[in-house]
This record gives C-alpha cells, sequence and structure tokens, in this order.
C-alpha cells in the first residue's frame, strides 16, 4: 500500500485527506465481491488480472478530497441545523401565516423570543414575525393570577437586581398558593412578567433587536411597522386592537420619558430612559385612528468616524479634511433629509474637537452623545407646569458661559440667527438643518421664520450634504457631498461656494473636486507652506485608515487615539508607521 508522506499537523483536513488517500490507493477486490464459482462448462474461470495502481493527479486527488469534506461538511450543516431548530423551538411554536415563506431567523432574546423574516412571493412583500413563548390555557390562567397578586406585593426597584427580586417574589405567590410548576413553565412565565413589569410589553422584543431603528404604531388595529437596517420598512405580526390597552400604553411610554400626556395636551415629544426618541399622540383628538407612537432608537455606542468609514458614509480623505477643519475651529453645518444620519455625523465629528475644549449643545430631545468631560449637554422644556426654555433661551443662556464650541442638535427657528451671530462673534459652532442641498438651505434660512440676513451666511464654513439613498438597491446612508462657503461678493450679494468632494452615485466613490479654500485659511493662520498641510491631511488620513484596519470603533478608544495625536503627534504616527513628520502643536 502507497502512503501518503505525514502531513503536518493532527488536524481534521490532515486525517481525512490521509484516509481518502489510503482508500484510493488500495487496489479493489476481484468484481463479484467473492470467489468465483463454476463456470456453466465446469471449467473454473481465469481470474482477471489484478488492476494497476491508481494513479492520481494532485488536482483529481484535490477534487476526489473535495467531494469528500463538502459532503462532510453537508452532514454537519445539516445536524447543527437540527440542534438550532430544537433550541429555536424549546419554548415556541412556530409555522408562517398562510403564502409565507421562511428567509431567515435570528434570536432576539435568547432562548425565549426570536424574529422570522418571511416573504409572501406573490405579493412581494415581508413580514416581521416575532415569536415569543407559547402558552397552554393553563399556564395562561397562571399567568393572570400572578400578574394581579404582583400588582400589589412587587416593590418599585430600578437597581440592577430587580430580575432577581421578580423571580424570588413569584416563586413566593406560587409557593403561598400551593403550586407546582416545572422550570420550563416557571421560565416563560418570568419571560412574560420580566416583559410586562420591567420591560416595554408586547414591544420589548423589538427595542432590543439591535438590527431595528425605528418602531411606528399609526393607529388602532392596525400592525405596527419597523425600519429594519436590512430590509427597509417591513410589516409586523403586532398589533393593538383594544382601544384601552393602546391609551394606557402610550401613557406608559409618556411617563417612563418623565412627562405627561392628556387630551389637553395630547401630543408629546420625549426621550426614554435608554436615549431612544418618542414621538407620541393620545386618542382622537389629533390622530384620526386612535393613540399613536414612534420610537427612533439610537445605538449605545455612538457612531465615529471609523464607522463613518466603514460603512461608506465618508471616505478616510474627506474625515481628514473634516478633522483638520474641526480642530481649527470652523463652523460646519451638516444638512440632509429625515433619516440621513445628520446627528450621527454631528456626533462623530466632535471627536475631533481639541481636547477639554469648554462645550455647550443645545437640543430639544437629547440625543447628542460627546466623549468630553467638558460639556454641559442642555435641553428645552416645554411648558406644562411653568414657564416654556425653548432653544433660544438657551442659546442666550450659552453665549454668557463662554463656550469656546456651540452646537445646536437642529435649527429650525429663531435660535438660527443666534447661532449665526454666535459665529460672526467668534463661537465655533456646529448644527444640523433638515434641507437636501445648499441651495434648499439658504432658502431656508432667509426665509420664515428664521430671517437670516444674507450677509450673515459668510461666517459659516462648511456645509455638509447628507441623504439616504440605494446603491445597488441597498438603501444607504451617504454624504453627497461637502461644500465651503467662501463669502458673500458685496456688490452683487453672490454667495460663493466651493464644492470640495461629491459622491458619484454610480461608483459609490468620493471625487475631490478642488482645492480647499478654508483649510489653505488654516495653513495661513498656522504658518505652514503648501507641503505642510498636505501632509497634516495625509497623516490624519493615515490615522483613520489605521484605525479602520485594526477595527478599533468603540468611541472611548477612538478618542483616546485623537487625543494622543492631539497631544503628540509624532509619537502616535511612529507607532503605526504612518506618514510622519508632524510637528507637535
Amino acid at each position: 500500500m502507497r502512503m501518503l508522506p505525514e502531513a503536518e499537523g493532527e488536524g481534521a483536513f490532515a486525517k481525512t485527506l490521509k484516509k481518502l488517500w489510503e482508500r484510493l490507493s488500495t487496489s479493489p477486490p476481484p468484481a463479484g465481491g467473492g470467489e468465483a464459482g463454476p463456470g456453466v462448462s465446469g471449467i473454473q474461470p481465469q481470474a482477471p488480472p489484478p488492476p494497476s495502481p491508481v494513479k492520481l493527479s494532485g488536482g483529481s486527488l484535490a477534487l476526489l478530497y473535495e467531494d469528500d469534506f463538502l459532503e462532510e461538511l453537508r452532514a454537519r450543516l445539516l445536524q447543527k441545523g437540527i440542534e438550532e431548530r430544537k433550541e429555536f423551538e424549546r419554548y415556541t411554536t412556530f409555522s408562517p401565516p398562510p403564502g409565507y415563506v421562511e428567509e431567515r431567523r435570528y434570536w432576539v432574546i435568547r432562548p425565549f423570543s426570536w424574529v422570522a423574516i418571511l416573504f409572501h412571493p406573490s405579493q412581494r412583500e415581508r413580514l416581521y414575525y416575532l415569536v415569543e413563548p407559547s402558552l397552554t390555557p393553563t399556564e395562561k390562567e397562571l399567568l393572570e393570577t400572578v400578574h394581579r397578586d404582583l400588582l400589589d406585593r412587587l416593590p418599585y426597584s430600578d437597581s440592577e437586581e430587580r430580575d432577581l427580586l421578580l423571580k424570588e417574589t413569584v416563586e413566593r405567590i406560587l409557593e403561598e398558593r400551593g403550586i407546582w410548576v416545572g422550570e420550563d413553565t416557571l421560565q416563560k412565565l418570568l419571560y412574560y412578567l420580566r416583559r410586562n413589569y420591567v420591560g416595554y410589553g408586547k414591544i420589548e422584543a423589538l427595542l432590543r433587536d439591535p438590527r431595528i431603528e425605528d418602531i411606528s404604531c399609526d393607529g388602532l388595529g392596525l400592525p405596527l411597522f419597523l425600519y429594519h437596517q436590512e430590509y427597509q420598512n417591513l410589516k409586523t405580526n403586532l398589533a393593538f386592537t383594544d382601544p384601552l390597552e393602546l391609551d394606557l400604553f402610550v401613557g406608559r411610554l409618556v411617563e417612563r420619558a418623565g412627562k405627561q400626556i392628556s387630551l389637553g395636551k395630547p401630543t408629546v415629544d420625549a426621550a426614554l430612559p435608554e436615549g431612544y426618541r418618542l414621538q407620541a399622540t393620545l386618542g382622537k383628538e389629533v390622530t384620526a385612528r386612535g393613540s399613536t407612537f414612534t420610537i427612533r432608537k439610537y445605538r449605545k455606542e455612538p457612531f465615529t468616524p471609523v464607522d463613518l468609514i466603514r460603512y461608506g458614509t465618508f471616505s478616510p480623505e474627506m474625515l481628514a479634511h473634516l478633522w483638520l477643519a474641526t480642530e481649527n475651529r470652523k463652523n460646519i453645518m451638516i444638512i440632509g433629509g429625515t433619516a440621513s444620519g445628520k446627528t450621527s455625523t454631528l456626533n462623530a465629528l466632535t471627536l475631533f474637537i481639541p481636547p477639554d475644549a469648554k462645550i455647550i449643545s443645545i437640543e430639544d430631545t437629547r440625543e447628542l452623545f460627546l466623549y468630553q468631560e467638558n460639556w454641559v449637554a442642555s435641553v428645552t422644556r416645554p411648558a406644562p407646569g411653568g414657564k416654556a426654555i425653548t432653544m433660544y433661551d438657551l442659546l442666550m443662556q450659552a453665549l454668557r458661559q463662554r463656550p469656546e464650541i456651540l452646537i445646536v442638535g437642529e435649527v429650525r427657528g429663531p435660535e438660527a440667527l443666534t447661532l449665526f451671530q454666535a459665529m460672526t462673534t467668534g463661537h465655533t459652532s456646529y448644527s444640523t438643518m433638515h434641507a437636501g442641498s445648499v441651495e434648499e438651505m439658504v432658502l431656508r434660512l432667509e426665509g420664515e421664520p428664521i430671517n437670516l440676513p444674507h450677509h450673515m451666511l459668510s461666517a459659516l464654513d462648511l456645509v455638509c450634504v447628507q441623504n439616504l439613498t440605494y446603491f445597488k438597491d441597498v438603501r444607504v446612508r451617504r454624504s453627497q457631498s461637502v461644500v465651503e462657503i467662501g463669502g458673500v461678493d458685496p456688490e452683487t450679494g453672490a454667495l460663493s461656494i466651493n464644492r470640495l468632494f461629491e459622491r458619484d452615485p454610480i461608483t459609490d466613490r468620493f471625487r475631490k473636486l478642488g482645492d480647499s479654500k478654508v483649510l489653505a485659511e488654516v495653513a495661513k493662520e498656522r504658518g505652514w507652506g503648501p507641503t505642510r498641510l498636505e501632509r497634516e491631511l495625509a497623516n490624519r488620513r493615515a490615522l483613520l485608515e489605521y484605525m479602520v484596519g485594526a477595527d478599533i470603533r468603540r468611541i472611548e478608544d477612538v478618542a483616546q487615539v485623537v487625543r494622543r495625536y492631539f497631544l503628540e503627534p509624532e509619537r502616535v504616527l511612529e507607532e503605526i508607521g504612518g506618514v510622519g513628520d508632524a510637528s507637535p502643536r
């Protein structure tokens, strides 16, 4: 028998290959599978000559091994699929609605609730189907009993031990009633009680799904809709069919946000404790189909410049320009449509602000999350129970605190005029605005209710235009262009615009259209020549690309790298093997 030389290592690959080689190298048994019997004429037939040894080329052996390996792989995947399906169905039962086929499933709250993405071939629509633990009639009755007893016995607690407190209270109630249940039943009861007492009821699993960005209830008897990162707008199998249940649920959401809602004030814009943005209406006062709510989720970990590059929203070269502009106190406005990622970009750019600079942010609803410690986060207050405190009021107060950086979450009213006045008096400012282009931004600023004088537009340095668009039939968030505001011609009143970067929608790549006049001013102020300016940009680009390659994404880690580069650029560039030759500040 020919033997394969000892393969390196003792992994599954080497062992399987050796066995295959030995099997193929062994001469097959005689035809018929045993000794031959006498022939028809009584003459012993002559045994056929032994076959020649099998000769395999490297390519043939590779193909035979590949078939063997794929067969084994298929068997393992099948076994894994069977085991996973058993885990999915431990507490639940599921069959797709008529006409739908299952595309995929994934866990949300393991091992209790999971999601099936279903597709209807004839209607060409997808359905987000939430599957939760199945209850028998006896278990449903028991759940109602325990629920009633908990109303009077479960003390309020916002500590991390509330889950343990809930479990102990439930077990005590069952013991007092002389009820014994199995472990699976107990876990299902605890899931629903935890969901309803500690969580957000029937939408708890939706809020726990990291792939969901928006959750919308459009009224009574209507399915909940959501925006999924992979499938965009999806209908769900959840709905509120009882008007009292829906009204109470909306009231509970608003209370968790620390506000009140009533028929006298049937609309609320607030933020939930997790930072999610809530907009709710009560009854049919302002919404014809009953109470509604919309929850906009935000990542627990804010987007960083590294994320913007990885998702293709910006290129490293673009962010290197914005980094240098931000570091040197240039005024930036980020504009775009709804859900285009304006606030995420603004939050990411704040990491480029010089360390320890005094920052004051002003928002209607808290959305920004800055890593800097020297930061005052201001939020407006509505009128009920006292005098309303508007963004304009907060901005006027902020100007008296000698801030180095002013950040206004979104300008839409008189506060925009005050913000531009702050720019003209030397306060570096960043903000966002709903506008699809620079021209639309100018029209909004100069029209009602802002009425910004035309000449004050020259206080703005850079405008980033973002959009929620398509690339290869997939919805993506992209920076459409980066534009510099060069000033206003005193004779003609024309606004000078320098388009610095622009996205090509066909290739989904960014083109640099010209040299930066804003950074030329920075170079002049810093005493840099053209070569030094290009080197500074190259260094920042190299550092951004290094963080992308090294998967440095967490806001704490990115902030630490940027801070170190600000304080000791040469040492940081030496560590990453970057461009180098950066003078200390």
